[in-house]
């Protein structure tokens, strides 16, 4: 029996762990951690029967005892249960999905622990990839890459010599706007940005594709993941988001993995590597498949991801802060206080007034990320929409 922990267990990801869960009875649920959201995580509590569970609110956490007093599950709350949960004895995995840089101190925590990490909260490594690469590689813990994308690199590098690598090709789908101008952008709605031609995402990832953000956070990850410069790593957008990435070795020869656009695939192979498990689902058929087309990003119209390529340039806080800006400037757009396009503004001006600190440590990380939150609070206060 394999006990897993899941720090962020009501949102996407967490989700589709548990119904992966629920299809291998060799795996056994020993923590749940997620934001606020109570009803949920009750129902999941009294599905699972975790030992341990945790909110990041106080006040949801005490509701959340009164609400599951009939159960056996310690409800605990904040950084210290995060904190709590990371260490505990029998977790053997600990699924870090969690939106934000609240997973950097448990996945720090984990590592220490002796956890393999199956990684799926992309802040950790854009902002403290210098800290965790070499603390797991320490510990020998491995790090396992839940996103679609990175899971995709992982598997084109098995039985190959690492150091023949000539470029990683990162695929994205393009978005909903792919094509689109800046002038067609102008006007768009949030339905707009959270109308994704493929995946089924929580709604900050979703407007993070169709800004290309999310590749840049990816690019960055890649980076700290697989030992591989910037500079050797490609975004190619494949609207169809059937090659999830490959991986082109110096002989010329490219490995890639293909599948269906479905997160419980990387999810489950993180869970149970190096085995395969069965699953249920749609499976990729060549002979309806129509065509697989690639294209260039335009990085001119969709500014995110050559930003996230600057924020790697100047390194150290940087790509915290290039985290942190669009971060609360995509809360702000979902919000309505914020058009499409000014994202790239905040970012861009956020990454502008930041005095880079070299090689940051934790605490520094988070000064950082504190500083942008004002810079963009500051924005969001003067203008206003109600």
């Amino acid at each position: 029996m394999k006990k897993i922990g899941i720090l962020g267990s009501t949102g996407s990801i967490g989700t589709q762990t548990l119904a992966i869960v629920r299809n291998n009875e060799d795996l056994q649920v020993a923590a749940l951690a997620a934001g606020s959201n109570v009803a949920k995580l009750e129902e999941q509590i009294r599905e699972f029967s975790p030992a341990v569970a945790a909110l990041w609110e106080e006040k949801a956490a005490d509701e959340l005892r009164i609400r599951v007093a009939d159960t056996n599950t310690k409800v605990l709350c904040g950084m210290e249960g995060l904190l709590e949960i990371a260490v505990m004895e029998e977790i053997e995995v600990f699924v870090t999905a969690v939106v934000g840089m609240i997973g950097i101190k448990p996945t720090i925590a984990a590592i220490e622990a002796g956890k393999t990490i199956a990684l799926a909260n992309k802040e950790t490594l854009v902002t403290a990839g210098h800290l965790i690469m070499p603390l797991a590689a320490q510990r020998k813990v491995p790090i396992f890459p839940v996103d679609s994308e990175h899971s995709a690199i992982f598997q084109s590098m098995h039985g190959e010599n690492k150091e023949r690598i000539s470029k990683i090709l990162l695929t994205a789908s393009g978005g909903p706007f792919r094509g689109r101008s800046s002038a067609d952008l102008k006007g768009v709605t949030v339905e707009d940005a959270l109308n994704h031609p493929n995946w089924a995402m929580g709604r900050k990832i979703t407007v993070d594709s169709a800004t290309l953000v999310n590749k840049g956070l990816e690019v960055i990850e890649a980076k700290w993941l697989f030992g591989v410069e910037p500079e050797k790593i490609q975004v190619v957008v494949h609207p169809q988001s059937i090659i999830h990435s490959m991986v082109e070795y110096v002989d010329g020869g490219i490995m890639a993995q293909l599948g269906m656009p479905d997160m419980k695939l990387p999810i489950q192979y993180a869970l149970f590597y190096p085995d395969r498990r069965p699953m249920e689902g749609k499976k990729v058929d060549f002979y309806t498949l129509s065509s697989l087309t690639f294209e260039k990003p335009d990085t001119e119209t969709f500014k995110g991801l050559a930003m996230a390529y600057k924020a790697i340039e100047l390194g150290g806080s940087m790509p915290t802060v290039y985290n942190a800006a669009n971060e609360r400037a995509v809360a702000l757009f979902l919000d309505r206080r914020l058009r499409f396009l000014e994202i790239y503004d905040l970012i861009e001006g956020a990454m502008e007034q930041h005095k880079t600190v070299c090689n940051p440590s934790v605490e520094e990380i988070l000064e950082a990320e504190a500083e942008t939150y004002e810079y963009i609070n500051a924005y969001g206060n003067a203008h206003r929409r109600d």
